[in-house]
């Protein structure tokens, strides 16, 4: 349900969305109940949309392109930017890049990677954080990052690759049940041709030579052929884009792939471990 507060801290990109709604409604000279008839929602929620209340669905943009869009595209069009503003304020920069890169390299010590999570693992995730969050946000949040899942069939094709530490694949989240789904959806994705998974075994450290100690990050490539270095702790990030930065990280990010398993031997990991949940 649309909340009062929500108008007030309603993103640039969502009180566009509202105002465009609103001016091509009236331009087809339709009621919001008529809108709302048209493509499965109440007047309600097209009033909620108008006024910023609640942002809208991809559902409902490709409705309301159907319906008022005029065959130019505009709401569709919109998606992109409204679905940036779903993010937390620190991760949109970071969302907007990874949408158009050429390559997405990361390396996670504690969850499966946005990228390649099931909606249930993400729900858990996101809603079992502290401090907890409001049930509408949750969806928002889980929504926002089942969109970036978008670049793993993107044409053109990028180039991921994931190195996940095995502590990872060892920690349910919600439940066995959820964490079996979210092991075999990381197998499938490792059989994709763009897709490279590996796995740093736990007992690397044992060597004395362990290069992933430094907490997680991404290594993108942009479609300008730049380099760029993603981190997070606790929330606080930081895009760094420096040369002498990123190539110390991207030889860093190296050292960890070649301390991993193969991808072979990573699916045959990811595949026993799904079968002992």
């Amino acid at each position: 349900m649309a909340r009062s507060e929500n108008k007030g801290r309603a993103n640039t990109a969502t009180q566009l969305a509202a105002e465009m709604a609103k001016l091509m409604r009236q331009h087809a000279r339709m009621t919001q109940e008529e809108v709302g008839a048209h493509i499965g929602y109440t007047g309600s929620a097209i009033s909620a949309l108008e006024t910023g209340a609640q942002p809208p669905t991809e559902k409902m943009l490709d409705g309301l392109e159907k319906a008022i869009g005029g065959g130019i595209g505009i709401f569709t069009a919109a998606k992109k930017y409204l679905m940036l503003d779903k993010y937390p304020t620190h991760f949109r920069d970071y969302a907007g890049l990874e949408r158009e890169a050429l390559s997405v390299s990361s390396y996670m010590t504690f969850v499966v990677d946005g990228l390649y999570q099931t909606e249930d693992y993400a729900r858990a995730i996101i809603g079992g954080s502290y401090p907890p969050l409001p049930e509408a946000r949750v969806d928002e949040l889980v929504e926002a990052r089942m969109a970036r899942k978008s670049i793993l069939d993107r044409e053109p094709t990028a180039l991921l690759e994931l190195i996940l530490e095995e502590s990872v694949l060892r920690r349910p989240f919600g439940s066995r049940k959820i964490m079996r789904n979210q092991l075999l959806y990381l197998a499938e994705c490792a059989k994709r041709r763009n897709v490279t998974i590996q796995v740093l075994p736990m007992d690397r450290g044992l060597s004395g030579d362990y290069a992933g100690d430094r907490d997680k990050m991404k290594l993108l490539e942009t479609p300008e052929h730049r380099r760029v270095v993603f981190v997070e702790i606790q929330g606080i990030t930081n895009l760094i884009s420096d040369p002498e930065e990123v190539s110390e990280r991207a030889h860093r990010y190296a050292r960890i792939r070649a301390q991993s398993l193969s991808p072979i031997q990573s699916l045959d990991l990811i595949e026993q471990l799904a079968g002992e949940q």
